[in-house]
């Protein structure tokens, strides 16, 4: 079958956005009450502005489905805009002062116009919600196997929370985090961060943040070494790399591990007879440094991804600019935009990692329907926990 993969379409006030999933296998079941739910949260979070109230993003499957089970053809999906106004010159109009940090100047450029317009229309984070979808997809298979996924905002600007995540932890996480208006799972650091958010309103500006997603229940052995394109952190990198403002991604410790030595890095392996029929096979750590990866392969830990939003772009008293028609000093022009939306960014690289982790499990336990992954899965398991398996005995062949 082939790989799983997804493309998106669409514009922040065209009709709608289009997602697009191939490489799914026949016989998953949706849940499209979790799929709007994680539609909604990534509208949600206190900084965000106008265009939520306007849109309420819900699922609607175009193809690929019949009674909310995957048919293995490719899976459309379209989240319809009510705000649609692309083709309104004056709700719409075009862009010649560029947003500093933006997309708008080198898009513009690049497609030889001084209209930023056309590019800020598919640069918008309203793409996101399409990303989420494919996520959210996804998570209807990985729930299958028992792998969860918690993702959640770590800090905005100087307001962080020190929470440690475990997996024993995360009924209570998420339930904090729910109750959050910035899904930050500890409220006296949410009120902080609230407190933030409203400062860079009154100072008409912007605030970002880190967000951080965690992973529980892989096996090792997801991924790859043997190609660079196949490495499981890559992938995710890449992903998260890809998500509107981001700016860096650590996998594990990430960039504190230039800061020790190898011995206070690197985590020492365990084993646990009691735990061999769980999804690590009985491998401990006594830390987590690495992320729940080594060479590019899940290695039976939490995978842990940790992601930089910078401030938005847009800003309501503008930045230093030019016309791009004139190429005189002006401010930056206007779009109505959010204050802060490192929540919703939590939400997005939550999905996004979730879709990383899910092709890399189809990549290793690939089949044409669940039932052929469930046994793939299985059988997987059930000789890992056989290791060491005594190889065939050598015989010579008659000469």
């Amino acid at each position: 079958m082939p790989q799983l993969q997804y493309q998106t379409a669409g514009e922040s006030h065209g009709p709608g956005l289009i997602t697009t999933i191939t490489g799914l296998p026949a016989g998953l079941t949706l849940d499209i009450d979790m799929m709007n739910h994680e539609l909604a949260r990534r509208q949600g979070g206190y900084g965000r502005g106008g265009r939520q109230r306007i849109e309420t993003d819900r699922i609607q499957f175009i193809t690929g489905v019949r009674n909310n089970q995957t048919l293995g053809s490719p899976l459309s999906i379209m989240i319809a805009n009510k705000d649609s106004r692309l083709d309104d010159a004056e709700l719409t109009p075009p862009v010649y002062r560029p947003r500093p940090g933006h997309a708008d100047l080198a898009g513009s450029i690049k497609w030889l116009t001084t209209d930023c317009r056309a590019t800020l229309e598919r640069a918008s984070a309203r793409e996101t919600a399409a990303r989420t979808a494919a996520g959210a997809v996804i998570r209807c298979l990985l729930h299958e196997f028992d792998i969860e996924i918690f993702g959640f905002v770590r800090s905005i600007l100087d307001a962080k929370t020190n929470v440690a995540v475990s997996f024993d932890k995360l009924s209570d996480l998420r339930k904090k985090r729910d109750q959050s208006e910035t899904y930050c799972p500890d409220a006296d650091v949410t009120q902080q961060q609230i407190q933030i958010i409203r400062q860079a309103k009154v100072d008409q500006d912007t605030v970002g943040g880190l967000v951080e997603a965690h992973v529980f229940g892989l096996p090792p052995g997801i991924g790859s070494s043997m190609d660079w394109k196949d490495k499981l952190d890559a992938r995710i990198a890449y992903a998260v790399m890809g998500i509107q403002a981001f700016k860096a991604v650590e996998i594990g410790l990430g960039t504190g591990c230039a800061l020790l030595p190898g011995s206070k890095v690197h985590d020492p392996i365990r084993f646990d007879a009691k735990l061999t029929q769980t999804p690590c096979l009985g491998f401990t750590r006594d830390t987590n440094n690495a992320g729940g990866t080594e060479g590019g392969m899940t290695n039976g830990q939490p995978v842990v991804v940790k992601g930089t939003m910078k401030p938005i772009s847009t800003l309501l008293k503008g930045l230093p600019s030019v016309d791009l028609n004139t190429k005189q000093p002006e401010q930056s022009q206007y779009e109505r935009s959010d204050v802060c939306a490192v929540s919703a960014a939590s939400v997005v690289m939550e999905n996004v990692v979730a879709f990383e982790v899910g092709r890399g499990f189809l990549d290793k336990f690939t089949g044409d329907c669940m039932t052929q992954i469930k046994a793939n899965y299985e059988s997987f398991m059930e000789l890992a926990r056989m290791l060491p398996i005594e190889p065939p005995s050598q015989t010579l062949a008659d000469g």
